[in-house]
């Protein structure tokens, strides 16, 4: 009876080795094939057809064919997917790199039409795909969706992936391009996030009663999460500039940089506000002020330390989104017909083509008229508007995460009608990525040779003398004519050029009292 306890003891350590085995294995393989993606994305660099996304996708594919044939058929899947792991860990520092990496002076100069696409595009785009898929659905045998289902639907396609898009494009060579393409393309994940959210909280029920809850929801939670980021972004800077880190160790500087950045995001997300808007606008004040308290070796690194780990998550999600598409349980719970299949994919991808075009093009011509003949640079011309209706037509993680979000739960569905919505999604996103995305570089290549690219950069980095910066508002030592007559001629700009004339005050009043307070550069280094 003496040996019992300790049998009983080892057998008990070996189950807990093997259980823990079983989680190690997995995630050494989805390592190793990350570590895959990057060789070969190295390797095809120079490709004119493939980028880190599509890469990504198709080493996911064959990774799960292999599993298939490994496991005879019962799992394509490495992980499983959760959709808390990817709003959680995997989306914050993606959004917080765009907001960190992005040039802000030619973002704010832009940033009415980068709004309109953004914002109003992901209304105009969602409403098409909500009526479409409510009018087409039940005409493919799709039965069982509710309203919130087909609004959440609206919101899950009209989300963008530009990352094949801006892997062509380049900020010095189309310094306007890429700041709209990149813009929007945040902008809009946030905004279809925060709508996505809205829709989740409406009573469908009363909807007609409640027309514009929708819209006061979408307000609120896109006010109140910039302010947010905003908050979150000046303290980390005031931190850094008041405390100087940087004597003792750039190790803490980045930390805290980090650690801010993530914070800012759960506390959105623990307040039911949207974290995107609100990292994204951290990130931002963050290299406007942060980024210029910190020591030359932690300038360097962040910018590093953020792009990295920006790109490994990516090039996850891509992998899942590969993998996923061979999950042998969703297509199995799929009772409609290959025709009816194949028509949803199809009406899909026409409504998403139709909602692009229904915005891109009269918002376009909406900010070519609002344009004035002194900013003659930042008008839109068709073919720059052809690329920015193509860089939207690619849908990715965002799209995958709400549809996981919506018609599973922690990534499992035992319903039909929803496993259906999980595969419609998955075959959308690897079509539009692969599809479109191969098209891409050929695309911008014809429409924009590399003679005529580096046109216009001059006239879009030009801006106010820097003397004019130095002039006061109002100032009590001038007389009272002199300060009407300034006043009359900040009127007159801000009839003329509204977007110029608040980013040229607000230069003025940055250089004045942001800076001393929170840091940043001298006014002949300023991109803001």
């Amino acid at each position: 009876m003496g040996m019992v306890v300790p049998l009983n003891l080892i057998s008990e350590v070996v189950s807990n080795l093997a259980h823990e085995h079983e989680q190690v294995v997995p995630i050494s393989l989805f390592v190793a094939v990350l570590c895959l993606c990057l060789l070969i994305g190295h390797l095809l660099e120079e490709n004119r057809w493939v980028n880190e996304s599509i890469v990504a996708i198709i080493v996911g594919c064959i990774a799960g064919v292999i599993l298939l044939l490994v496991t005879k058929g019962k799992s394509s899947h490495i992980l499983t997917f959760d959709e808390e792991l990817f709003f959680v860990y995997l989306l914050p520092p993606i959004i917080f790199n765009a907001g960190f990496q992005v040039k802000k002076k030619q973002f704010f100069h832009n940033f009415l039409t980068i709004m309109l696409f953004g914002v109003i595009g992901v209304f105009i785009s969602a409403s098409i795909i909500t009526w479409g898929s409510w009018w087409l659905f039940p005409k493919l045998k799709l039965l069982g969706l509710s309203g919130r289902d087909y609004l959440a639907i609206g919101t899950i396609f009209s989300s963008t992936d530009t990352v094949c898009t801006l892997q062509v494009l380049h900020q010095d060579e189309t310094p306007l391009l890429y700041s709209l393409v990149f813009g929007e393309g945040v902008v809009n994940d946030a905004t279809s996030v925060v709508l996505f959210n809205a829709v989740q909280n409406l009573d469908v029920s009363r909807f007609s009663g409640k027309t514009f809850l929708v819209i006061g929801d979408f307000l609120y939670l896109f006010v109140t999460s910039t302010g947010l980021g905003v908050i979150a972004g000046l303290l980390t800077a005031y931190i850094l500039k008041a405390l100087s880190f940087g004597r003792h160790s750039s190790v803490r500087e980045i930390a805290l940089m980090i650690l801010m950045a993530y914070l800012s995001y759960m506390l959105a997300e623990l307040f039911d506000l949207s974290g995107i808007l609100t990292v994204f606008f951290c990130g931002i004040l963050m290299s406007h002020y942060a980024w210029h308290n910190v020591t030359e070796t932690s300038r360097i690194t962040t910018r590093h330390v953020f792009t990295t780990m920006s790109f490994i998550a990516e090039t996850f999600i891509f992998l899942y989104v590969g993998m996923d598409a061979l999950d042998i349980e969703k297509w199995k719970m799929t009772k409609l017909s290959f025709g009816n299949l194949m028509g949803i994919y199809s009406s899909l991808i026409l409504l998403i083509l139709l909602g692009r075009a229904a915005f891109v093009f009269p918002l376009s011509a909406l900010a070519n008229y609002m344009s004035t003949r002194s900013n003659q640079a930042s008008k839109i011309t068709f073919k720059h508007q052809i690329i920015i209706w193509w860089a939207g037509l690619m849908r990715g993680a965002v799209s995958i995460a709400l549809a996981f979000k919506q018609f599973t739960f922690s990534g499992v569905t035992s319903d039909p009608v929803n496993a259906t919505m999980i595969t419609n999604t998955i075959i959308v996103v690897l079509f539009s990525t692969l599809v479109f995305g191969f098209l891409t570089k050929p695309l911008i290549r014809y429409l924009l040779p590399h003679s005529t690219i580096r046109k216009t950069i001059r006239n879009e980095e030009s801006g106010p003398p820097v003397e004019d910066l130095n002039l006061p508002l109002l100032s009590l030592e001038e007389s009272a004519a002199t300060n009407i007559s300034r006043a009359k001629e900040s009127l007159s700009m801000l009839i003329e050029s509204p977007v110029y004339t608040i980013h040229h005050y607000w230069r003025r009043f940055d250089d004045a009292y942001m800076r001393p307070v929170f840091g940043g550069p001298h006014n002949n280094q300023s991109q803001c």
